[in-house]
């Protein structure tokens, strides 16, 4: 070999290296996309998935030679109980129209002569109980004297437990408008001066909460009765309770109902209500269990509605022997929806959503419509170009360090559990409202009301080197609700809001050398 000076060449050839990098690929980028935000390098953690699903059935199916020949032995009286179950249903119809007929002061207590009519389908509420096995109905303790306890909450596992406290209490109920429509039901349930909530409408929800405290305040109204868990359960477990029954700050009887079984779990859990009552018919015997706990007083004026439900909801999952998960009915809707969509395991999409901040049930449905649109595996694993195709993203170091943020495992994949919370954590820092409001006005918003596609790129041009122009317009076309080429203060801050992950596109980013679009780096 030659001898080399200083200024000869290192390759002695005019060859050439030529690297192929696959945008494709799982990213390994290191940094904090989002640390302008307020987002500290260690301050976003993913919680573990809880082992427990508060809403799983145990036995959704008949199994087992003696449950299959139970049934099929049952089924003469299945038939008959069908029968009953209608007639009381008739009967408690008209005696409900007889009772609510020509009555328009419904904002104050039923009249007396109202209540004694009513007492006709309360009965047949018992009788429908016995049409479904419940021959005999197990009491433990007795309930509060309604001047002492205006306000009970029990938990929630089945449709059973407001026939039996109909029959039992004929409390007023608090339920959502929907059930004001189910035939039948619908009118029994009106005359039981039921207070209806819209549970997505902050507005709806203080609403409910000043009826709640007017009702409870004028011992001529019956008691309140709530089911502060906002949905079934399988009874094995409690949910996060709402705050509905305990911000008018009543003493509150907490009173629990369980449902013995060995062969047939009576939870109503994720099985159809036409199966589960067909089960319900084909039983010898059902068992019920209600027990009425001690009253739980405000400790004084000062005790939040926070600390009040703690209290509550400790002395019922005490009582039942059950744990208390952070779930809520968002988690139901988020498992329907993965349901709907087909997913092997509905149940891994659940994420407890009281541990989640700044994101509402139906924005947690909105971000996982998003997720399914990616395509996730059958371990409900999502890849890199899969996240980059929907959020219209290229891959670049900056996309490429904001899913290596969620992908807090480092698998080169994420969950939807990691998507949302990092999507929640992103929106929860103290900088993104500020930002949002500098990245519009800098785009261009600060003179006019609007900013167009070219504006845009020029905002975010040290974060997108080598796009091409239909890849910025594709980034463009996310922004832009209306597709009239401009995008104002609403759209900015709601496609934000949908995706807060890009908020990254618009923050201060360390200078980074930028692939060329073809994937290939040269070193002559």
């Amino acid at each position: 070999m030659a001898d080399s000076d200083l200024s000869s060449p290192l390759l002695s050839s005019p060859d050439h290296i030529v690297v192929t990098v696959h945008p494709s690929a799982a990213p390994s980028a290191t940094g904090n996309p989002f640390i302008a935000l307020g987002c500290d390098d260690d301050d976003f953690s993913v919680p573990p998935p809880s082992t427990l699903d508060p809403f799983r059935n145990r036995t959704p199916a008949i199994e087992g030679l003696y449950e299959w020949a139970k049934t099929a032995l049952c089924l003469p009286l299945a038939a008959l109980r069908l029968a009953l179950f209608g007639l009381c249903l008739a009967v408690g119809y008209v005696a409900t129209k007889v009772a609510l007929a020509g009555w328009k002061d419904k904002e104050n207590p039923m009249p007396k002569w109202r209540c004694r009519v009513m007492w006709i389908t309360r009965l047949c509420a018992r009788c429908i109980l016995f049409s479904f096995g419940y021959q005999w109905i197990k009491r433990k303790g007795k309930p509060a004297p309604r001047e002492i306890a205006p306000i009970i909450v029990s938990n929630h596992v089945s449709y059973i437990e407001p026939i039996f406290y109909f029959y039992e209490l004929f409390p007023t109920i608090v339920a959502a408008e929907s059930h004001d429509s189910i035939p039948f039901v619908g009118t029994i349930i009106r005359a039981m001066q039921v207070i209806y909530v819209n549970r997505f409408l902050p507005s709806s929800r203080k609403q409910a909460v000043r009826e709640i405290k007017r009702r409870a305040s004028c011992d001529k109204f019956p008691r309140v009765l709530l089911f502060p868990e906002g949905t079934t359960t399988n009874g094995r477990n409690l949910i996060s309770f709402q705050l509905g029954a305990f911000i008018p700050g009543y003493p509150i009887q907490p009173v629990i109902i369980r449902y013995p079984h060995v062969h047939f779990d009576q939870s109503w859990g994720n099985v159809s209500l036409g199966k589960l009552m067909f089960r319900m018919f084909t039983q010898f015997h059902n068992f019920f269990e209600v027990e009425y706990l001690p009253v739980i007083y405000p400790l004084d004026d000062k005790e939040t509605a926070v600390h009040f439900r703690e209290r509550t909801s400790r002395a019922i999952a005490t009582a039942l022997n059950a744990v208390q998960t952070g779930h809520s009915y968002g988690d139901i809707m988020l498992h329907m929806k993965a349901q709907e969509a087909k997913q092997e395991n509905p149940s891994s999409f659940m994420v407890e959503m009281t541990k989640l901040f700044h994101i509402s049930s139906t924005e947690a449905v909105d971000f996982l419509d998003k997720f399914l649109a990616m395509n996730p595996d059958p371990s409900g694993r999502v890849q890199y170009h899969d996240f980059l195709r929907v959020l219209r993203l290229k891959a670049c170091p900056l996309s490429a360090k904001i899913f290596s943020f969620i992908d807090v495992e480092k698998s080169g994949t994420i969950t939807f559990r990691q998507f949302l919370y990092g999507s929640a954590h992103v929106m929860s820092q103290p900088g993104f409202d500020q930002t949002f409001e500098e990245a519009f006005a800098g785009c261009g918003g600060a003179v006019k009301t609007y900013v167009v596609e070219q504006e845009l790129r020029d905002f975010i041009q040290p974060a997108i080197l080598n796009w091409s122009e239909d890849e910025v317009h594709e980034f463009f076309m996310l922004f832009d609700n209306d597709n009239d080429g401009r995008i104002d203060k609403n759209d900015f801050l709601s496609c934000l809001r949908r995706n807060p992950l890009l908020i990254a596109f618009f923050t201060p980013q360390p200078q980074q050398k930028e692939f060329e679009g073809n994937g290939v780096i040269e070193i002559v």
